[in-house]
């Protein structure tokens, strides 16, 4: 029986990293957690432990923070000039990805006008990128984490299946409530504005589900990643992970009372947890590449 070496990767994961920019009165911040793997010939430390194509990751951490000295800019340009640096230094490390999380802040506002150098951390939303560089071949995904929302009318959930086990009752008005993840794959890796592509993205998605009268929270996903491909030409595909907050009415008649529809539990688990893709049917079927490799699914 043959036994051989497989896809791999390694690097420094979760560099955190914070920069200032003081230029002028006016200071502005960047908070990160980068995340480097690498790959390429590294069978001999595999197999023999011999060394001499390692760059170790003590040595990537290094190279976040000196490129962060002149400046982060854009967590995806960001991101492609760590993986070209890589994959351009070192003639046996062929590919490269690189995941950014960027942690917002907000001026504090001293009398209705924001602080020059005074931040608050917002809820637990993040901007996210990865990179993959292979062979000089890059790919761009970037998305966010943490987007709580909720409507409390305008969702319905009925029609389903009902057997021994199904205690769910149907109901045409609901609240629905979900903490969205997205990932989109962008078609270019350069020529996008990422800020502004970002912003109408978020946009788009809050939008959509606020508008849609919700059927199933299926539903809503398709809607919302439909929405995002019609309005951002530069996105090629989305893929979206909406955990159901589920809100289940409260039973007041054991206290002589009624409850329309007003007083709800709040569960944090076990949670529905509804995930899917949203891409373009004319795009190439190889045109995805490396982007998605060792990703989350979803």
């Amino acid at each position: 029986m043959g036994i051989t070496l497989g896809p791999n990767q390694y690097g420094k994961a979760e560099v955190r990293l914070v920069t200032v920019d003081r230029e002028g009165p006016v200071h502005h911040l960047k908070d990160l957690t980068v995340s480097t793997s690498l790959r390429g010939q590294l069978e001999r430390t595999h197999l023999t432990g011999d060394n001499a194509d390692v760059v170790a990751t003590d040595t990537q951490k290094n190279t976040v923070y000196a490129f962060a000295a002149g400046g982060v800019g854009e967590i995806e340009d960001f991101a492609l000039r760590l993986a070209e640096h890589f994959t351009g230094s070192f003639e046996h490390i062929t590919g490269a990805r690189i995941l950014i999380s960027e942690h917002a802040w907000n001026r504090i506002d001293v009398g209705g006008t924001p602080h020059d150098h005074a931040f608050s951390r917002p809820g637990g939303e993040e901007r996210t990128t990865a990179v993959t560089l292979q062979d000089g071949k890059a790919w761009v995904v970037s998305g966010l984490t943490g987007l709580t929302v909720l409507k409390s009318t305008g969702s319905e959930f009925h029609g389903f299946p009902r057997d021994e086990y199904t205690t769910l009752a149907e109901t045409d008005d609901r609240i629905l409530a979900t903490a969205v993840t997205a990932r989109w794959r962008y078609s270019a890796t350069s020529g996008i504005d990422w800020t502004l592509s970002f912003d109408e993205i978020r946009r788009t998605l809050l939008e959509t589900f606020a508008t849609k009268h919700s059927l199933s929270l299926q539903q809503t996903l398709y809607a919302m990643g439909e929405a995002v491909l019609e309005a951002r030409p530069e996105v090629a595909e989305i893929r979206l992970a909406m955990p159901n907050k589920h809100h289940f009415l409260v039973d007041l008649s054991p206290f002589g009372l009624s409850n329309e529809n007003e007083v709800f539990h709040a569960a944090d688990r076990p949670y529905g947890l509804i995930e899917g893709t949203v891409l373009r049917d004319d795009e190439p079927a190889d045109a995805a590449g490396l982007a998605w490799y060792s990703l989350p699914e979803f």
